[in-house]
């Protein structure tokens, strides 16, 4: 696969590397969701990326948006709590922008619409805005990452390492943040110095993006 485009097999690669990454943070993710919410994001999301690698084995996709698309339907169906909708409502999206838009490979301006897409479906499930102590707050500067370096002329790989990176800074830019979502909310001002548990994890299957990118 050509650096100028990515396919089935980094989006394969994708969700392989999250789940792997899922299953090593799992106890920092449960000690992050039980400072300020149900205290089982952890397990949540490594119960759900497990369900994913294992669906994907019995496929031979062939497109990203394929792979994106079983990855939703299966997040949705075996991810308890908020975030199976959020996560599977984002691949879901973002397997639709793929499909419809971008054929069987995806460039840069194609990274930056599957992340544009992912956001949209976060938010019109969650309500949530930036700043809100939320994933979006990991998911919205990577989108706006990745469309900045797709309209510098820099490649898919490029664009979903900053997007990564810059989902990173999100997560840690939410400790300061007081919640006005989910149950994170019902703490007020005491969820101040705690780093949201869904950003932290958004942050995570970004890096996983970009490392399977990086690895084509």
């Amino acid at each position: 696969m050509s650096a100028d485009s990515l396919g089935p097999a980094w989006a394969m690669d994708w969700m392989e590397r999250a789940r792997a990454a899922v299953s090593a943070n799992r106890i920092e993710l449960l000690d992050l969701d039980r400072a300020i919410g149900d205290g089982d994001h952890g397990e949540n999301m490594d119960r759900g990326f497990t369900a994913v690698a294992a669906k994907l084995t019995t496929l031979a996709p062939q497109s990203a948006a394929e792979v994106l698309k079983t990855a939703a339907t299966t997040l949705m169906s075996t991810v308890g709590g908020a975030a199976g909708p959020l996560y599977g409502t984002a691949f879901l999206r973002a397997s639709k922008a793929g499909d419809g838009a971008l054929g069987n490979t995806v460039d840069a301006a194609g990274v930056a619409s599957l992340l544009e897409a992912a956001v949209e479906g976060i938010q019109a499930r969650g309500k949530a805005e930036q700043g809100e102590k939320t994933m979006v707050d990991a998911w919205l500067p990577a989108a706006q990452a990745a469309r900045a370096a797709a309209d510098e002329g820099r490649g898919p790989v490029e664009a979903l390492r900053a997007a990564a990176d810059a989902a990173a800074q999100g997560a840690v830019d939410t400790e300061p943040l007081i919640a006005t979502k989910g149950r994170a909310s019902y703490l007020g001002r005491r969820s101040v110095g705690h780093r949201d548990p869904g950003a932290q994890s958004s942050s995570l299957l970004l890096l996983a993006a970009a490392e399977a990118a990086e690895a084509q």
